[in-house]
Order: structure tokens, then sequence, then C-alpha cells
């Protein structure tokens, strides 16, 4: 039986590469600011964790990326949505849809 304590690492597993995704939809952000933005939501992922994914995304296609001049110290590299990416996080949307909804029927918190 899985360790109830690993069950917020196993729900993000499959989660994490699509929230990378919505975090570049409107804008372009630099893989620190990634980080920091999933520490902002609770969703706590390491430089570690995330610069991989990143590196990963761009070799299928879905992120492209861009080295720029920051006013604050070495150069950065800013990852942007690909068409790709953008139909890849389209079809997890209507996807996630679905599995929450049967999900929480399931589980019992669909009237929450």
């Amino acid at each position: 039986m899985a360790d109830v304590s690993q069950l917020s690492t196993g729900l993000r597993r499959g989660t994490l590469e699509f929230c990378v995704l919505a975090l570049v939809e409107h804008e372009d952000r630099y893989g620190t600011e990634i980080v920091r933005c999933f520490g902002d939501e609770r969703l706590a992922a390491s430089e570690g964790t995330i610069y991989p994914l990143l590196s990963r995304l761009r070799r299928v296609g879905w992120l492209d990326s861009k080295w720029s001049e920051s006013p604050t110290g070495p150069p950065r590299r800013y990852y942007s949505l690909t068409a790709e990416g953008r139909s890849a996080l389209q079809h997890f949307r209507a996807e996630w849809v679905d599995f929450r909804r049967t999900v929480d029927r399931l589980v019992g918190t669909d009237h929450a």
C-alpha cells in the first residue's frame, strides 16, 4: 500500500508539466520565477525538479526559450509556450475537467 504521506507527490507528478505550461501561457518566465510561482501556490517544486522538466518540455517541442539580459545579474533563459504546447495544455484542461469530476464523484467530494 502506498504511503499516505506521499499522496501530494503522486498527485503533483502527473500534473506538474501542465502547470508549467499554464504558467508560461500568457507571459514568458525564467526558471527561478517558475519555481517561485509553485512555492507561492503551495505546490513546492525544487529547481532540481523544474529545470529538468523545462528541458524535457523544450525537447518535446512544448516550450521554446530565449536568453535575455537581466537588470540584476547574469542573463536569464525565458521560456514561452509553443503552438504544440498550447494544444497540449488545451487538451489537458479538457481531460482534467472530466477526470476531476469522476474522482470527485467516486470519493464523495462532488458536493463540496
